[in-house]
């Protein structure tokens, strides 16, 4: 006898959020250590199974390198439980004489997890709700399903036995659009965390629920003539290829200063970066998007030489990076899209004003609100660059993929980047514990 996933999904949805939901009202009555202990616990056994995970991850996805994926899914328990680790999230937040701040949860999280960072970003979001006194419920892309319910499976285990009520986080096993939009439509969900495509975040938003979405990432990166080239095009590189490009915030286009152009070109070539010829580009931008003009998703977080087979490409060992120049921005340059792999398109523009208004055309081309890097010895020129972009997060002097999660900056450590009213959504913050709580203020006279 078949069975209709669609229903068995939507059923799940509701099963899911009503004994998160029973569950919720008992852990909102948890004290701060309880909390802190619980979330402790969830840290210390993601971080203990972060490569098992990557490694589920990529034989699951095949996508991605398994290693890099480790190495995220240490950032988004370590790393995050060290910076929020000591904030308040549980009763008198913030006391002055005139006005007392008081925290409330918001009651159960919908948490939708993409396939590209599948483990990281379900412990990360599991960590953020249950810090800030929320249960949650995951939907995961159904190409990463197995992956994302066993990292759901190690925080929630850790966390019993610290005493969270078993239904405080749940995990959808059969997710299915009807499904999830079921789980964000619920009436007992009370706040939606989406990480996913374009036309999911819209859904989130158009749920009747308060939504965090993030938007995609078409990331440029402006290396000015003041910058240290040879460290500007490691950490383009770096940014680049860790995990096959499968973070959002990762370089899509290198914006080149002319005067600069020859040596940027030479550091591009010494460090594993392999610029094709003007045919070669045009056999690549043919697996790159497809008929529609969107990404082929068989690129996705691919290894250089599988993309490079795919589309018909010799190119040297050691390679790292496929590199393009491109004539333009739009629909009739297909490489100028975000890739989310280790292809980089590659503009030169005559100094900081040209470069400027050339990243912000790319940002416009599907990275609106996102990130956007300059290199620079300039901090002038950083912050001139940084007000002429429509990007949320500006990095400097760094990767824009480590930049923008916080992993290299003092930004707040984030797998959940908001990309602000240019990308549609509610918040250009790094998504953290403080955006699942609703503060009360008792103000006095």
């Amino acid at each position: 006898m078949s069975v209709d996933k669609d229903l068995v999904s939507v059923q799940q949805a509701r099963d899911l959020v009503e004994a998160a939901h029973r569950a919720q009202v008992e852990l909102a009555r948890f004290d701060q250590a309880r909390i802190d202990r619980i979330c402790e616990a969830m840290a210390r056994a993601a971080l203990r199974e972060s490569a098992r995970l990557g490694a589920m991850a990529v034989e699951e996805t095949g996508m991605g390198i398994a290693d890099d994926k480790r190495e995220k899914n240490r950032f988004a328990s370590e790393d995050v439980w060290n910076y929020f680790r000591n904030v308040r999230t549980v009763g008198i937040v913030s006391e002055s004489k005139d006005v007392v701040e008081i925290a409330s949860p918001r009651g159960v999280v919908c948490g939708i997890i993409p396939s590209t960072n599948p483990t990281s970003t379900a412990i990360f979001k599991c960590l953020i709700s249950i810090k800030s006194r929320n249960a949650i419920v995951l939907s995961p892309h159904p190409s990463a399903a197995r992956c994302i319910n066993e990292s759901v499976k190690v925080v929630r285990d850790a966390a019993i036995k610290e005493g969270l009520p078993k239904d405080a986080i749940g995990c959808m096993t059969t997710a299915t659009i009807e499904g999830t939009e079921s789980l964000m439509k619920h009436k007992q969900t009370a706040v939606i965390l989406a990480t996913g495509g374009i036309g999911l975040v819209r859904a989130a938003y158009s749920s009747g629920k308060p939504a965090f979405g993030v938007g995609p990432g078409n990331v440029p990166v402006f290396v000015e003539r003041t910058a240290d080239v040879a460290k500007a095009v490691q950490d383009i590189l770096t940014g680049k290829c860790f995990d096959n490009g499968t973070i959002c915030a990762s370089e899509q286009a290198v914006i080149c200063d002319a005067p600069i152009e020859r040596e940027v070109r030479e550091q591009f070539k010494a460090q594993g970066g392999h610029f094709l010829s003007a045919s070669e580009a045009d056999q690549l931008a043919k697996v790159v998007a497809t008929p529609q003009r969107s990404l082929n998703p068989a690129i996705v977080g691919k290894a250089v030489e599988v993309i490079a087979k795919l589309a018909g490409l010799s190119v040297p060992p050691g390679t790292r990076c496929l590199m393009a120049d491109v004539g333009g921005v739009g629909r009739e340059y297909p490489l100028s899209m975000e890739k989310l792999s280790p292809i980089l398109a590659f503009y030169v523009e005559d100094g900081l004003e040209r470069g400027a208004a050339r990243c912000f055309e790319v940002l416009s081309y599907g990275g609106m609100g996102h990130t956007a890097g300059i290199h620079t010895r300039s901090r002038e020129a950083a912050v001139s660059y940084g007000n002429e972009m429509p990007a949320s997060r500006v990095t400097v002097n760094t990767p824009t993929t480590h930049g923008a999660i916080g992993f290299s900056t003092a930004l707040p450590p984030s797998m959940t980047l908001g990309c602000g009213s240019w990308g549609g959504n509610v918040t250009s913050d790094n998504v953290s514990p403080l955006h699942l709580m609703d503060i009360k203020r008792v103000a006095f006279e």
